[in-house]
């Protein structure tokens, strides 16, 4: 996928509907990658890019919120507190946004990865990417 659509800033201090594009879109082709890993066999990867595919449609509705650049944190239950958005999710959302949590981290490092290889086999990968395609359509709408 292009994007055209890069981080830009309109004024100082000022994100660009440009901006929030830019996350929506690496957020969703994010998805996409994660689909393509699990027809692959890399279930690991499949977690650990559903997990970036939330936090960057979290980074688009904080910054459609503040105006401002996205910290750089990975934590999405963090990031769900900073947009205000806990009391509006379903339990079964903020059960999915703790589940994706820790995916970020296990992948990148080896000590945690053979751990995690044993838990997401292509069932879970696929039930990851299911919860995934519920959550981000639902977190959009609360941009649009």
């Amino acid at each position: 996928m292009e994007c055209s659509c890069s981080p830009t800033k309109d004024r100082p201090g000022i994100m660009s509907e440009k901006t929030i594009q830019y996350w929506i879109d690496i957020s969703e082709y994010d998805l996409q990658v994660a689909k393509s890993l699990l027809d692959k066999g890399h279930y690991l990867y499949v977690g650990f890019m559903c997990h970036q595919a939330a936090e960057k449609m979290l980074k688009a509705l904080y910054v459609k919120q503040t105006s401002a650049a996205p910290p750089y944190i990975h934590k999405l239950d963090r990031l769900v507190d900073l947009v205000g958005l806990k009391a509006a999710m379903s339990k079964e959302r903020n059960d999915f946004i703790d589940e994706l949590t820790p995916l970020n981290i296990q992948a990148r490092y080896p000590a945690y990865r053979e751990a995690i290889y044993s838990l997401i086999d292509k069932e879970k990968a696929a039930q990851i990417i299911e919860k995934t395609e519920e959550l981000l359509p639902w977190l959009k709408a609360q941009i649009l």
